[in-house]
C-alpha cells in the first residue's frame, strides 16, 4: 500500500470515528480480547439497528478525539480508557438492552499454555474415557484417579485454575485431552459514556426501585444531619414542623390555652371515661418460719466428775 492510499484510509477513518461521535451520545468502551473476527462479525449483526461497531488502532482513536475535543470537550474522558485492545460501540437509546446482546455473545474456547483465566477452572469427578496410558497427566497434576472397566476415572471435583492464574502446559493439554473448552470470550464492557459522563457499566443493572432506595437513604442522611445541627433545609423541614406542632400541643393540652388545632383533642380528653382504679389485693404477711437452731447438748457432768476422781 502506498503512502497516498494510506494517508487516504486514515482520513476516512478520522472522519467516520468524527461522524459517529458527532451523531451518537452514548458509548460502550469494550475490550476486544480473543475475539475473532467472524465472532465479530455475528456481534455487528445481533446489534444492527441499534448500535454500530467500531474498531482501530488506539493511536489513530486518540488522534481524531484529541482532534475534535474544540467541539466536545468531554470526549477527554475517553482518553484513559483507550489502551489495550478496545473497540467502541455507539448507540442512541437502550443501554441496557444492548449491554444484554454484548454479554450474550460470547464462545467458548479451550485453555491455551500462557494466557491469564478469566474465571476458575474445576474438572469434574467422574470418567474420562481416557485409557490407562495417560495417567502421567493426572499424576503429574496430582489428581486421585482410578482404574474402572478399562478407563481412568477422576475420584473428587479438582480446582485446576483459579481466576487470574497462568494456564500451564500441563493443564492445557490435560483440558484438551478431556474436551473441555472452560473459558467463554466476548466483548468485555469497560466503561459507559452517557452524554458527556462517564460510569461503571454496572449502573445500567441498576433497577428504578434501586435508584428509589437510594435517593431516599440520602434524604433520610440529610435529615438527620440537618436536625442535629439545626441547620433547616427543605429535607428537615417536615420533621421540624411535626416537632413543633407536638411542643405547642403539649403546652395547649397541660394549660388553658386553647388553639383550635387542640379543641377537638381538649374535647375528646374532657369525655373520655375516667380510668378505674383497680384495688390491689391486700397481701397478707406470712409468717417467716423461723429456723430452729440446734439445741446444744447437755454436758454430762457426772462423767466428767467421774473422770476427775479416778483420774
Amino acid at each position: 500500500m502506498s503512502g497516498a492510499e494510506s494517508a487516504s484510509k486514515k482520513q476516512e477513518y478520522f472522519t467516520k470515528l468524527i461522524k459517529l461521535l458527532d451523531e451518537y451520545p452514548k458509548i460502550f468502551i469494550v475490550g476486544i480480547d480473543n475475539v475473532g473476527s467472524n465472532q465479530l462479525h455475528k456481534i455487528r449483526i445481533a446489534l444492527r439497528g441499534k448500535a454500530v461497531v467500531l474498531m482501530g488502532k488506539n493511536t489513530m482513536i486518540r488522534k481524531a478525539i484529541r482532534g475534535h475535543l474544540e467541539n466536545n470537550a468531554a470526549l477527554e474522558q475517553l482518553l484513559p480508557f483507550i489502551k489495550g485492545n478496545i473497540g467502541f460501540v455507539f448507540a442512541k437509546d437502550d443501554l441496557p438492552a444492548i449491554k444484554k446482546v454484548l454479554l450474550a455473545n460470547k464462545i467458548s474456547a479451550p485453555a491455551k499454555a500462557g494466557t491469564l483465566a478469566p474465571n476458575d477452572v474445576v474438572v469434574p469427578a467422574g470418567p474420562t474415557g481416557l485409557e490407562p496410558t495417560h495417567t502421567g497427566f493426572f499424576q503429574a497434576l496430582n489428581i486421585q484417579t482410578k482404574i474402572n472397566k478399562g478407563a481412568i476415572e477422576i475420584i473428587n471435583n479438582v480446582p485446576l485454575i483459579k481466576t487470574g492464574q497462568k494456564v500451564g502446559n500441563s493443564e492445557a493439554a490435560l483440558l484438551l485431552k478431556l474436551d473441555i473448552k472452560p473459558f467463554q470470550y466476548g466483548l468485555i464492557i469497560r466503561g459507559v459514556y452517557d452524554n458527556g459522563t462517564m460510569y461503571e457499566p454496572a449502573v445500567l443493572d441498576m433497577t428504578d426501585d434501586d435508584i428509589i432506595a437510594k435517593f431516599r437513604a440520602g434524604i433520610k442522611n440529610l435529615a438527620c444531619v440537618s436536625l442535629a445541627t439545626g441547620i433547616p433545609t427543605v429535607a428537615s423541614l417536615p420533621h421540624s414542623l411535626i416537632r413543633g406542632y407536638k411542643n405547642i400541643l403539649s403546652v395547649a393540652l397541660a394549660t388553658d390555652v386553647s388553639i383550635p388545632q387542640t379543641e377537638n383533642l381538649k374535647k375528646a380528653a374532657a369525655s373520655a371515661p375516667a380510668p378505674s382504679k383497680a384495688v390491689a389485693p391486700a397481701q397478707t404477711a406470712v409468717p417467716k418460719k423461723e429456723e430452729k437452731k440446734p439445741e446444744p447438748e447437755p454436758e454430762d457432768d457426772d462423767a466428767d466428775m467421774g473422770l476427775s476422781l479416778f483420774d
